[in-house]
């Protein structure tokens, strides 16, 4: 069956239009409950945590209803990040974890996450089947009116996650003496960040800390990092913090305002763990998109690094499968599941400022651990149909894949949360891959008309 509600990450897009209306978030509830509410003869929980758009005051209620209609209880613990109600979803015992939230996309947009009981991300299959019960209900059997579920507030919820990310920390270091720019985007970790980041004893500068309902991602966060950039310059901080929407992605600036990438993230997350005979799989998991210099890094080190296509959850998978701790993407998800079974942009920052800690040198030293080969990434907005069928954008890809030979890569592929086509070029030569990606975006912008 065509997935028509499921991408890469839960259910996403623009808010009160299909599928993100309250009649679709109603039927997810009921759909979910249903597939997680038979697991054994007892109350069943469901964990609901959100970000801060405006519509997720729609759609909280909406899920609510569809999960108390089918006799499951509801946990409501409000904004917190995505890692958060992962988190919580375990502790707490619960059959399933929603999270409302559209990431790092501008507060027009909306999503549901859904995790396990074990806190990962739902699979495929089961995806498929509560899609299935969405397109047609009529199967799924509502409570007695004695049997329905209730819903209650957890109020001690961001003291919980505060505590857990802080557990994440040695023990035996503290950020005293790190001035610490912190941007949350106006997003979900708007509290806790700052507060764990205060609590380890860094002098914090907070930036994007007061939601209202439309101003998430808006010009803060990890997709607009040019305000902390600066700020940290101008407040001669040692380092930034950029956190999205839902905080489970990171990026990080140096003392200099110079943006520093996830894959150098993972770089400095490798080798150190690597030393301390802490890291599992003989290297670390990421995406297509990662950068060859980090390919290369790892490879001068004995690791490995395995790919995976594009979206956290085929990286949480593959290290799964395959014995590994380190995962992540480009982007700044970073999975550390020693801690986490989803990218945490929090705990992924206390594992980076360790290092600086222990290290004791600038973050512009840390953090630098190899030099990227060249790569452009421009996107294309669409409408219908498949603008990388025809003919003359196959022969711009098969033309810029000979040009490049080995000493270079292309990949072009459709986002899994946005009408994009996102063209990736990558290799020594800088001017040559502009070149090749412009013909190739020239291209498709053609063909989309």
């Amino acid at each position: 069956m065509t997935r028509k509600y499921f991408g890469t990450d839960g259910i996403r897009g623009t808010a009160n239009k299909e599928p993100m209306t309250a009649e679709i978030a109603l039927k997810v509830g009921k759909s979910a409950g249903k597939k997680f509410a038979g697991r054994g003869d007892f109350r069943h929980r469901v964990v609901i945590g959100k970000d801060t758009r405006l519509s997720g005051y729609m759609v909280e209620p909406a899920l609510t209803a569809g999960f108390t209609s089918v006799g499951m209880d509801v946990i409501l613990v409000g904004p917190l990040p995505t890692p958060a109600i992962a988190m919580l979803t375990r502790s707490l015992r619960a059959d399933i974890g929603v999270m409302i939230s559209a990431s790092h996309n501008s507060f027009e947009d909306n999503g549901i996450k859904l995790f396990g009981p074990d806190g990962y991300k739902l699979s495929d299959e089961v995806e498929k089947s509560i899609e299935a019960d969405i397109i047609d209900d009529s199967n799924i059997v509502l409570a007695d009116p004695a049997k329905l579920g209730r819903a209650q507030r957890l109020d001690d919820a961001r003291g919980r996650y505060i505590e857990f990310a802080k557990s994440s920390f040695p023990r035996n270091q503290l950020l005293k003496g790190l001035k610490i720019v912190v941007d949350c985007a106006n997003g979900a970790a708007y509290k806790v960040a700052p507060t764990v980041l205060w609590e380890l004893e860094a002098d914090v500068i907070s930036m994007g800390v007061s939601p209202n309902g439309f101003n998430i991602n808006d010009g803060c966060g990890s997709t607009s990092t040019d305000a902390m950039c600066a700020r940290v310059v101008e407040e001669g901080a040692d380092l930034g913090i950029a956190l999205d929407g839902d905080a489970d992605r990171l990026l990080i600036c140096d003392e200099k305002g110079r943006l520093i990438d996830g894959d150098q993230l993972m770089a400095l997350i490798a080798r150190t763990w690597q030393r301390r005979e802490k890291l599992q799989g003989g290297g670390i998991v990421s995406t297509v998109m990662s950068n060859m210099g980090l390919e290369k890094f790892l490879e001068d080190r004995g690791l490995i690094l395995a790919r995976t296509n594009v979206g956290d959850r085929y990286v949480v998978e593959h290290m799964r499968e395959h014995g590994f701790n380190v995962g992540g993407e480009q982007s700044g998800h970073i999975v550390l599941n020693d801690y986490s079974t989803t990218g945490d942009g929090l705990i992924a920052a206390l594992q980076v400022l360790s290092v600086i800690v222990e290290e004791g040198r600038p973050v512009s030293e840390v953090c630098h651990n190899f030099d990227p080969w060249p790569q452009i990434l421009k996107n294309v907005r669409y409408g219908t149909g498949d603008p990388l069928s025809g003919d003359a954008v196959q022969k711009a890809i098969r033309d810029g894949e000979i040009r490049l030979g080995n000493e270079g890569r292309l990949l072009i592929r459709k986002s899994g949360t946005e009408p994009l086509i996102r063209v990736m070029g990558e290799g020594t030569n800088d001017s040559l891959v502009n070149e090749i990606v412009d013909n190739i975006v020239n291209e498709v912008t053609a063909s989309v008309g």
